[in-house]
């Protein structure tokens, strides 16, 4: 079977359309994956600057077996392809009075860190990991890769969620069994992971902790950017056809079905089938014409509660840092008033937390011998706010550079020998998110699940999204979850063309 019904369109060649690209190619489709940027990737792509590699976005890895598994659609061997390795710990967390809180392997360390701060709470924590595992079996086994389009599916699991405490925020749920103030940061600062603020996330999202708990949190040598390599020689084996420097500029409709999508000078993929990887708000708002919006009209998509912007330096040092872990979580002075400055603010807060990823702990090779490579991330206001980042990029820059040369890196200002950042106006013109927010739609329960954007369009036939704003969320298990929800969506039209077997829905 070949012709119309068996080509398939994905625009954007982020980890979501690539995996959604794969998934189909092993259901028989001729998959054309095409992307406006000049790499694959997505919000995954990779800069590299005089030796240095910082990896553009996503630098935690969980449940790997995401990625093994789309090796394994034909009968590849993860390994063969990259080298995925175990960290520890996890996180450091360091708190602005100087206090560390370092999260890893084994329950019996963990345990011993929150001695370090509130004895008391080593039952609470006991019973929190207990229910978080409770709500991982609900959440991600059971419903992660499920399609949410029929409300009763979801009324069906409205008894489960409320017995699991869903009306409570992550930060509610960790303060039912956790009293210490530090400790109810280290364990609810999560969703920010995902766009979330943990005052009004679901406590669904509380998975995310046993979640790390039950498979870690793992580094690709080379950095993220060498799991995108790896998919992408994966594509070229396998037949998927790649069109990067390309832009989807409409989804092309008839009779309310697609019959294809068109670039940007005029050029038409005629498709039976189209999986959206671009934000799931600017596809119905920028790509779909609105005679075939019901549902998704702008007036609702206006009102969408959208995830915090992401300020990101990347930057490196003629010199090696002591001391360091892979990944710091470095919180500041406030933590809900910030928050709350952050996603419903529109002026620059006066102080931050962030992330600091420091791969040469772990991969001595993405930067030049005796260097070190880092970026820093801040969450900070969407372009919903008043902020000028023409003035105030530098300004955040700078007030970051002062306090890690004044904290964990003394001396930072001397050795910087490569330094850049992206602001929310990177992710708006570059990336195409809707008011530069650097996850899509927040994950709150009225965003969540039935009420996300559906991975089978409920306006336009043979229209599928994948992605942060769809269905089980954002971060790289969400997103690679997304693109399997279409196993069970999306009908094969022929065996595997490399293992003969026809993959059911």
């Amino acid at each position: 079977m070949r012709g119309p019904t068996t080509a398939a369109v994905v625009i954007g060649a982020g980890f979501g359309g690539i995996a959604a690209a794969l998934r189909l190619g092993a259901r028989g489709y001729d998959v054309t994956l095409v992307d406006r940027l000049d790499q694959l990737g997505g919000r995954g792509t990779v800069y590299r600057r005089n030796g240095f590699v910082f990896d553009a976005g996503p630098t935690v890895i969980t449940a790997p077996f995401l990625v093994e598994e789309l090796f394994q659609l034909f009968n590849r061997r993860m390994e063969d392809y990259l080298s995925m390795v175990p960290l520890d710990p996890w996180y450091r967390i360091r708190f602005d009075d100087g206090k560390v809180f370092d999260y890893g392997e084994g329950i019996e360390r963990t345990e011993a860190e929150i001695r370090k701060f509130n004895p008391a709470d080593v039952a609470g924590y006991r019973e929190f990991l207990r229910q978080t595992e409770r709500v991982f079996d609900v959440g991600f086994t059971q419903l992660g890769d499920v399609p949410f389009h029929d409300p009763m599916k979801m009324l069906k699991i409205v008894p489960t969620m409320i017995g699991l405490g869903s009306y409570r925020s992550v930060y509610g749920y960790v303060s039912k069994y956790i009293k210490d103030p530090y400790l109810r940061q280290v364990f609810s600062f999560q969703p920010l992971l995902v766009g979330g603020n943990p005052f009004t996330t679901t406590s669904i999202y509380a998975l995310i902790h046993y979640l790390e708990r039950k498979w870690g949190i793992h580094f690709a040598m080379g950095g993220t950017g060498s799991i995108i390599a790896a998919l992408g020689r994966l594509l070229g084996e396998v037949g998927v056809a790649v069109r990067l420097g390309t832009t989807a500029d409409q989804i092309e409709i008839s009779a309310g079905r697609v019959t294809g999508v068109r670039l940007t000078g005029g050029e038409r993929l005629p498709a039976g089938v189209v999986v959206a990887n671009a934000d799931a708000p600017y596809v119905y708002r920028q790509m779909i014409a609105p005679e075939y919006r019901r549902k998704w009209h702008d007036r609702k998509i206006d009102r969408l509660k959208y995830s915090m912007g992401l300020f990101v330096m990347y930057f490196g040092t003629r010199k090696k840092f002591s001391g360091l872990a892979h990944h710091m979580i470095l919180l500041g002075p406030r933590y809900k008033a910030l928050l709350r400055e952050i996603f419903d603010g529109k002026e620059m807060p006066r102080d931050f937390s962030l992330y600091l990823h420091v791969p040469t702990v772990t991969d001595p090779s993405m930067a030049p011998h005796g260097c070190d490579a880092f970026y820093v991330l801040a969450p900070v206001p969407n372009l919903r706010s008043n902020i000028d980042w023409s003035v105030e990029g530098d300004r955040l820059r700078n007030r970051i550079v002062d306090y890690l040369d004044g904290t964990v890196l003394p001396g930072l200002k001397e050795t910087i020998v490569e330094d850049f950042y992206v602001t929310p106006e990177h992710f708006r013109d570059n990336l195409l998110s809707l008011h530069g927010s650097g996850f899509s739609i927040q994950p709150v329960l009225t965003q969540s699940a039935y009420f996300r954007f559906h991975n089978r369009s409920e306006d336009v036939q043979g229209l599928y999204l994948v992605g942060a704003g769809t269905h089980p969320g954002a971060g790289m298990p969400g997103v690679l979850t997304s693109a399997k929800v279409l196993d069970r969506l999306i009908p094969a039209v022929a065996p595997n063309p490399l293992t003969g077997v026809v993959m059911p829905v």
